[in-house]
């Protein structure tokens, strides 16, 4: 094959689309919805998506997947007290009373989900700065995986995350093993 055609190839390959392309870590598979726009490798990720705020928020949301290996990255109940510890809540009140938790199974999987609002004080990163960010929610799912858990994190204003609930409860409806 002549290089122009095989950039060519190589080109048309990359521009399909990434909700086609199922993910996976830690034994458990997924697909993004076409809305979740993967975006380029971060330290400590198996995957992070973006999605576009909606109108009348200033700033995207993420999708931050993390998988740490076999009994790696602490207990589910150990990281919901660290997610709940990333909020405050303008009433004062602990972040874990304000939590909605709650257990499902989804295709042989054990999943624990959380859906959580208030400041956002964590950093984006691990080397980015802790902000204080009023107003934001997260939705986040610990699965447990064949090979050990695995923990996606959807994080942004308020409105653009309820805009993307849809499309995270068809990311959690499918995974599998």
């Amino acid at each position: 094959m002549k290089p122009a055609h095989l950039a060519a190839c190589l080109a048309a390959s990359l521009a399909l689309p990434f909700a086609a392309l199922a993910e996976s870590a830690g034994g458990v598979k997924w697909t993004a919805p076409a809305s979740f726009k993967v975006q380029p490798a971060k330290p400590m990720r198996a995957a992070t998506y973006k999605f576009v705020a909606a109108k009348g928020d200033s700033e995207d949301g993420e999708l931050a997947v993390y998988y740490f290996g076999a009994n790696q990255g602490g207990s589910i109940d150990e990281n919901l007290v660290r997610w709940y510890g990333q909020f405050e809540q303008p009433d004062g009140k602990k972040s874990q009373d304000a939590a909605k938790t709650k257990k499902e199974t989804v295709k042989g999987l054990n999943i624990t989900t959380v859906d959580l609002s208030g400041t956002f004080t964590a950093s984006m990163g691990p080397m980015a700065p802790k902000s204080n960010k009023p107003g934001y929610r997260m939705l986040g799912a610990i699965v447990e995986g064949p090979d050990g858990n695995v923990f996606f994190k959807l994080t942004g204003p308020l409105k653009t995350v309820a805009a993307a609930e849809a499309d995270w409860k068809k990311l959690i409806q499918s995974l599998t093993k």
